[in-house]
């Protein structure tokens, strides 16, 4: 399977219908039911995905042989950190290879921003992200949030 990531941005057709199916996912594995509709459109309201976007952030795209199938978002923090955020690969297309080079392609791109630190956090029920962020070299470290979904915090080094 040939994968490529290129930036796009967050608004086209099929980032946003990526930006649904892991809100979807993620929503739905949290309340233990499939996400609705409406719940789907009320998450992504007002979620700051507009700061994946040049100055503050990027919105990553990966294609396995040309069809839309995992994104990445970076966001800038300050001067010295960035933000991983919106990790998905489709189901379809997990264990091809696509998620490492996601977080591949998303580390360049911080460096690019000139940070020295890239972070996120996640939760308990999302065992294979927190696999994924092990393997990219992702520590565990202490809360630097208090956010709702919150409960496991990774940083890493660039």
């Amino acid at each position: 399977m040939n994968w490529i990531v290129s930036p796009e941005r967050f608004d086209t057709p099929e980032a946003t219908a990526l930006r649904r199916d892991y809100y979807g996912e993620v929503a739905g594995r949290y309340w233990e039911r499939p996400a609705t509709a409406q719940e789907i459109d009320d998450g992504l309201t007002d979620d700051g995905v507009e700061l994946l976007a040049p100055p503050t952030g990027l919105f990553l795209l990966g294609r396995a042989d040309g069809v839309a199938a995992g994104c990445i978002g970076v966001r800038v923090l300050d001067a010295d950190t960035a933000e991983l955020t919106r990790v998905y690969v489709c189901p379809a297309f997990r264990g091809k290879g696509g998620a490492g080079l996601l977080m591949t392609v998303a580390e360049e791109a911080a460096r690019g921003f000139g940070v020295e630190r890239i972070r996120l956090d996640t939760r308990d029920d999302l065992v294979e992200a927190r696999a994924l962020y092990a393997r990219h070299g992702f520590l565990e470290v202490p809360a630097f949030n208090n956010g709702p979904y919150a409960e496991h915090w990774f940083a890493k080094e660039l």
